[in-house]
């Protein structure tokens, strides 16, 4: 692994870069470690609970846990000299280099099976002797609360109020200013385990965990779940390791998938494009599930499929675009005051102000993922087949108002090309599951309205003059989601107006012709989307790019592309929101679903139509 150079900071602000962090997690919440050895972000129990270790967002002080070689006092952790997951899996390995020997760290959250959140840390000496230390300090309420932490049987206990941490572990510690500190030497051969457990404090303390036990039942869980994968082409770590990162981000209980397991990791470093992803939004959801069934993962499409049917029952018409892993609706937005942001990148929000809003595409995006769950052999379902037609009947009632958009914008409704878009791809879905005789309902008013807004998109949304749709009718600016057109069917990928929107974005969006903004922003004045400043180029739009050009029969271009966002990836190959191309890192909200499974689909879709190329060849 390369390391990065010193930073010239003082010992106690965190600076790490965004991707210099792993994901490991349980499927109901997740942890990111450093390559410092400290986790710097941990929320628990559940995704979107308050965190207890909140450094990422401020500094030590608001809740970490480090475990590394000694150092002396004031001088930062080192990095480690090696980090890696451990096969297919959740599992991180991270090496230290000293001069008296060499150490190993394994990071991991068992999947739970009636426990609750566990994160173990198992110190293995590989040569030699190293001198370590441990410095757990959890900070309640998003790094607001020191706990109090008491010896009871061995075991140390840090409590506030309705939360409860137990540490466990073969090395004596002390407490000091709210944290426990464990300082050994561990030689070739030895291992020690941390193991930290969450409970209730009301409620009684928590068996002492096996370590050593729970790490083969998390190596065999994971070992077996990417057993089923059925992608064998290129690329095919990129393929799993997106693949088990949105297994990650699922919440087991209930079937729903968080956008990412962070909160206002910002767009723009020191600005104020900082947001709560830890929900559920149905359009991330319905792609991301998209991305699994294409690779032989059933179980978490008919999951999915019932974490909808509860939340939005029989009530579309009051669809929001994201809810709480559990379906609830409510998540008020507010700010941390107490916290600095990341880089000072302020305010830290929790909740999502968006979740009022009106995208008119989410109802096509759910319709073509649960269309492709019928096409891939996912049993049929007589309550999916009721929501799809009154989820149609949504769309023809609202189609043609002005709404918010795919990017969430916080500025004035238009009437965005892509929304219109996706709401014909909602009819036609329809209109195609009517056809093979899956739905029950009257096909000429689907097939007059699928060609309604066909018609009114080709004349108020496209450009002559340019040769490209645009964001909004009668607009000039361009936007991103216009690269999903060749996906949708709207128009033949070969069609003179899909190349040219292609094209057009491209040029306009992409000035390197790699990295994709979403649109256009307006530094310090306050742009159509509400917030003033820029933001970094948008992998997802970036890989969307990949697969335009790929479909409109451009697939070298699209191949070697596709290889210079590899390049882009973190060491342990994962993506975050976006990627900052003068700062040159990445940025936002960490890691990000979307991110990943355009990484994934970009994948597929690529070796899918190179085979079809060669097939072609060989027949012709």
């Amino acid at each position: 692994m390369t390391i990065p150079p010193p930073r010239t900071h003082t010992p106690a602000v965190r600076a790490p870069r965004i991707e210099d962090y792993a994901l490991i997690g349980d499927m109901q919440t997740a942890a990111l470690v450093c390559l410092d050895g400290s986790v710097d972000w941990t929320c628990l129990p559940r995704f979107d609970s308050p965190a207890v270790f909140a450094g990422l967002l401020g500094t030590h002080e608001h809740g970490s846990w480090g475990i590394a070689p000694a150092v002396p006092d004031g001088v930062p952790a080192p990095y480690a000299d090696r980090c890696r997951y451990v096969g297919d899996s959740l599992l991180v390995e991270s090496e230290w280099d000293t001069k008296t020997g060499t150490v190993r760290v394994l990071d991991f959250m068992p999947p739970r099976d009636g426990h609750g959140p566990q994160l173990i840390r198992i110190v293995e000496g590989v040569t030699g002797t190293v001198d370590m230390t441990s410095a757990l300090a959890p900070r309640f309420g998003y790094g607001r609360w020191v706990p109090w932490i008491y010896d009871q049987d061995g075991r140390t206990a840090a409590v506030s109020g309705r939360d409860a941490l137990w540490l466990d572990t073969s090395v004596r510690g002390e407490e000091k200013d709210g944290a426990v500190h464990h300082s050994f030497t561990i030689a070739a051969g030895a291992r020690v385990a941390f193991t930290m457990s969450w409970q209730p404090s009301h409620a009684p303390a928590p068996e002492v965990p096996d370590a050593e036990a729970a790490l083969k039942e998390t190596a065999a869980f994971w070992e077996t779940w990417a057993a089923q994968l059925v992608y064998d082409g290129p690329y095919r770590d990129a393929v799993v390791r997106s693949l088990i990162t949105l297994k990650a981000l699922t919440y087991a209980p209930t079937g729903g998938i968080v956008a990412a397991p962070t909160t206002s990791l910002p767009e723009d470093l020191g600005g104020v494009r900082n947001f709560d992803y830890r929900y559920v939004w149905l359009r991330d959801t319905a792609v991301t599930l998209s991305a699994l069934l294409r690779t032989g993962c059933r179980d978490e499409a008919v999951a999915w499929r019932q974490w909808l049917l509860r939340t939005l029952g029989g009530d579309p018409e009051n669809l929001q675009i994201m809810y709480r892993l559990d379906g609830r609706r409510e998540m008020p937005e507010r700010e941390l005051d107490w916290l600095p942001g990341y880089e000072n990148s302020s305010p830290v929000r929790i909740g999502n102000g968006a979740v009022d809003q009106l995208q008119l595409d989410v109802p096509g995006e759910v319709i073509e993922m649960l269309a492709l769950a019928h096409e891939l052999g996912v049993a049929r379902c007589e309550n999916t087949e009721r929501l799809i037609l009154r989820l149609v009947g949504y769309v023809r009632r609202h189609w043609r108002m002005p709404d918010d958009g795919i990017w969430e914008v916080r500025g004035a409704r238009q009437h965005f090309t892509h929304s219109k878009i996706m709401c014909w791809v909602a009819v036609d879905r329809v209109v195609r599951l009517v056809e093979q005789g899956v739905l029950d309902a009257d096909l000429e008013p689907l097939v007059a309205l699928r060609a309604e807004i066909h018609a009114e998109v080709c004349a108020r949304a496209y450009d002559r003059e340019r040769n490209t749709f645009t964001q909004s009718y009668g607009s000039k600016e361009l936007d991103a989601s216009l690269l999903l057109l060749p996906q949708t069917g709207f128009l033949p990928a070969d069609d003179p107006r899909v190349i040219g929107t292609v094209d057009a974005v491209r040029k306009e969006l992409a000035p390197d012709g790699v990295l994709v903004h979403r649109y256009r922003t307006d530094g310090r004045q306050v742009g159509m989307d509400g917030f003033s400043g820029d933001e970094g180029a948008f992998f997802l739009c970036s890989f969307w790019l990949v697969d335009a050009l790929a479909l409109t029969g451009r697939l070298d271009e699209a191949e070697a592309l596709f290889q210079q966002l590899l390049t882009l990836r973190s060491d342990l190959g994962l993506l975050a929101e976006e990627y900052d191309p003068v700062k040159k890192r990445q940025v936002g909200n960490f890691p990000q679903a979307y991110s990943m499974l355009g990484m994934g689909n970009s994948a597929v879709r690529l070796h899918a139509l190179r085979k079809a190329a060669s097939v072609a060849v060989i027949a012709a």
